[in-house]
């Protein structure tokens, strides 16, 4: 299943909406309010930008997501190596490790991980 393009203001939404969801759209409007400083107006007009494109669904006023947090993370990274590393994970390894400082706690985690999918697992 394809994943719909999740815009970045969208996003922000959508991490209020998964960390409260299920979620009343009156609550939302309340939560955008206090934590993106949006309108009413404006929340509806996500909400509903959101449902036609499959992100979210919104019934009897009650919303929920289509997409989790993770799908969409994974489509916007799968989007960047594309787009950005001609689809080479390595190289997009390489130009994030390049400038980062990596702790060896976090070294150690994504070894575990990269263990556990020569393992098969995932």
């Amino acid at each position: 299943m394809e994943i719909p393009k999740i815009f970045e203001s969208e996003y922000r939404f959508c991490l209020i909406l998964w960390e409260h969801e299920p979620v009343t759209a009156s609550e939302l409007v309340k939560l955008c309010q206090e934590q993106l400083g949006w309108k009413r107006t404006t929340t509806y007009t996500v909400i509903k930008r959101l449902s036609e494109r499959g992100v979210l669904k919104n019934e009897d006023g009650t919303v929920t997501s289509l997409v989790s947090k993770d799908e969409a993370q994974a489509s916007e990274i799968e989007e960047l190596v594309e787009k950005k590393f001609e689809g080479s994970l390595p190289a997009f390894v390489a130009a994030f490790t390049k400038h980062q400082n990596i702790s060896e706690e976090e070294l150690d985690e994504v070894q575990r991980m990269i263990d556990r999918i020569r393992k098969g697992g995932n």
